[in-house]
């Protein structure tokens, strides 16, 4: 006892020592803090504390010139911690992270916990009895306003639709949900259509009408027949301007198809000396026949037919076209009058010159395509050619002042043309160079047999990966992304995207360029591969029409003079004219206007109907 009370006064004495020397240091520690500190500058800020549980919080402005409105009721709030904006939060129970990016963020308004995005947006949280989740890339996220859960892309775009509107989804890298009440379409490729504000603008898609006769048409939104499937099955395409292409198939496998009132071909098969299938084609306008021939290639479990050059000149002149001229070439196309060449003005530019006759030939082929579509037009429409005229020339000179400036068809776009161009002048050498056949009977009827009912299977030009840019040729019709029929017109390029066709033998392709009215530059649509042959079978006619052309003209209108341009005859590619083919065209076109007028008085009495 007697040592304790000591012991005990000793540490007291200690303890008051202590005290009174730390008091006055904190109080000195406190003052020069506020002060700014013995370093002449401010201290920086310290950061923001983590939230605490169900604390209330002090409302205040945080760096970045913010406006933060914390918690008003139990709840914790982290308010904004980026540049510039301003942050609402929680107005009812529930924790609310806000905008970590410079930003306008409205958190929850109800109960629910919503996390606002981590990126540089906008994100306006729900204002219910609802979870969302926004997203958490650099995008813009309204919310939905009921009583429902949204859970946001990561990278995408999240648009939620406020009002009774339509919006066209794509899918791709882009989800829009709707409100309840609007509509939603998904689109079928790349393209997205949005909608106005306050009711559904989306046009409805293609609808039918089938006749008490059998016909059966697609009619657009606007109430225009796209096509009509006859009950005869024949297939009637309308184009933009009025153009018309009738196609009817044949018990061997051929086709009779009108591509105006003055022209078409007719199609059948026969054996080739080599013992393959092959269609003759045999066509008529002007009053003129002419024919070519097409080697048969099984695949999928059918024919594609493919082009057969009539003859090949001597390999030389291929290498002559190939190859660049010795110097630039300036052209006269002649064209200047022309009036499918004002109509065009806003689509297509010939090239200033030419350094190889692959260039050349490029032009050529455009042009011969769009002198084509607008013959066609002005056949279907005798006011086509008038509307045409009347504004060709304003095209034609704005075509001109702009010194052969933008046009629709791009250089990149003719530049794809050019290298088809190459490959097949290559390629023609090459069966330039190869012996000749030996001579052979005259082809017979082509009939099924034992021994090619299963040949093998041999991929056609349509589907080539070498072989990915192609000039439409006729009138088609195809569903856009939108579900709307939409036209691709002759001149118009497409780019095959796909290799491998669908159960419809059908593949997807990039609209490159089109004309006005037509399916949209830059859409995706499905087309058929038959469809994709032709267009290539109608490239390699008008490649030989344009070597022609070019061995008729060499060392004349500024062209160089060309090597040996003697032909000699391919057997294989050598086809009889049907002169029959003239009154079947008459007779199909008489069969096609019946079904258009049984079409057009059943859309008058009735009215278009699904």
């Amino acid at each position: 006892m007697k040592f304790t009370r000591p012991s005990a006064t000793i540490a007291a004495k200690w303890l008051l020592l202590l005290s009174l020397v730390m008091v006055p240091g904190v109080a000195w520690g406190q003052k020069n803090k506020s002060s700014g500190g013995g370093g002449g500058g401010s201290a920086p800020k310290a950061a923001p504390s983590a939230p605490h549980s169900s604390a209330p919080s002090g409302g205040g402005s945080h760096p970045g010139g913010g406006t933060t409105t914390a918690s008003h009721t139990s709840g914790a709030t982290t308010a904004n911690h980026g540049g510039s904006g301003a942050t609402t939060a929680n107005h009812g129970s529930g924790a609310t992270t806000a905008n970590k990016g410079s930003g306008t963020t409205t958190a929850n308004k109800g109960s629910g916990v919503t996390t606002a995005n981590r990126g540089s947006t906008t994100t306006t949280a729900n204002k219910g009895a609802t979870t969302t989740t926004a997203n958490k890339g650099a995008t813009t996220t309204t919310a939905n306003k009921g009583a429902t859960t949204t859970t946001a892309n990561k990278g995408a775009t999240t648009t939620a639709n406020k009002g009774a509107t339509t919006t066209t989804a794509n899918k791709g890298a882009t989800t829009t949900s709707a409100k309840a009440g609007s509509t939603t379409t998904a689109g079928k490729g790349g393209a997205a259509a949005g909608g106005k504000a306050g009711g559904a603008s989306k046009a409805a898609p293609t609808k039918t009408v089938t006749t008490k006769s059998g016909n059966t048409a697609r009619v657009n939104a606007s109430g225009h027949v796209t096509s009509i499937k006859t009950s005869k099955g024949a297939t009637i395409s309308h184009g933009p301007g009025g153009s018309r292409r009738v196609e009817s198939r044949r018990a061997d496998g051929g086709r009779l198809v009108n591509t105006g009132r003055h022209g078409g071909y007719g199609e059948r098969g026969y054996r080739g000396r080599d013992g393959r299938r092959y269609m003759g084609r045999t066509y008529y306008r002007g009053g003129r026949y002419y024919a070519y021939g097409y080697r048969g290639y099984y695949y999928g479990g059918g024919y594609y037919y493919g082009y057969v050059a009539p003859y090949y000149y001597a390999p030389a002149f291929y290498g002559w076209a190939y190859n660049p001229w010795a110097a630039p070439v300036v052209y006269s196309w002649g064209w200047g009058a022309a009036p499918w060449y004002g109509y065009y003005g806003y689509y297509f530019n010939p090239y200033p010159a030419y350094a190889t006759a692959a260039l050349w030939m490029t032009d050529y082929v455009i042009s011969q395509n769009l002198q084509a579509a607008y013959e066609a037009q002005a056949s279907a429409n005798a006011n086509a050619a008038a509307a045409a005229q009347a504004d060709a020339g304003a095209q034609q000179d704005a075509a001109q002042t702009s010194g052969g400036g933008a046009v629709v068809l791009t250089p990149e776009v003719k530049q794809a043309i050019a290298d088809e161009v190459k490959a097949q002048l290559a390629a023609e050498q090459q069966a330039a160079a190869a012996p000749a056949p030996a001579a052979a009977p005259a082809p017979a009827a082509a009939q099924n047999s034992a021994s090619d009912a299963t040949p093998p299977e041999e991929t056609p030009a349509a589907l080539d990966p070498a072989h990915r840019t192609f000039i439409v040729s006729d009138v088609l019709n195809e569903t856009g992304p939108d579900g709307q029929d939409c036209s691709l017109s002759a001149g118009d390029v497409v780019t095959r995207i796909e290799d491998t066709p669908d159960a419809n033998k059908n593949v997807k392709v990039l609209v490159s360029a089109s004309q006005k009215s037509d399916c949209a530059s830059g859409s995706q649509v499905a087309v058929s591969v038959d469809d994709l042959q032709e267009m290539h079978n109608h490239f390699r006619e008008q490649l030989d029409s344009g070597l022609k052309t070019l061995a008729d003209n060499q060392g004349k209108n500024g062209l160089p003079s060309a090597p040996d341009t003697k032909t000699r005859a391919n057997p294989d590619g050598q086809v009889k004219p049907d002169t029959s083919v003239k009154d079947q065209l008459e007779a199909q076109q008489s069969d096609a206007d019946k079904a258009e007028a049984d079409v057009q008085q059943q859309s008058s009495t009735s009215g278009a109907s699904d």
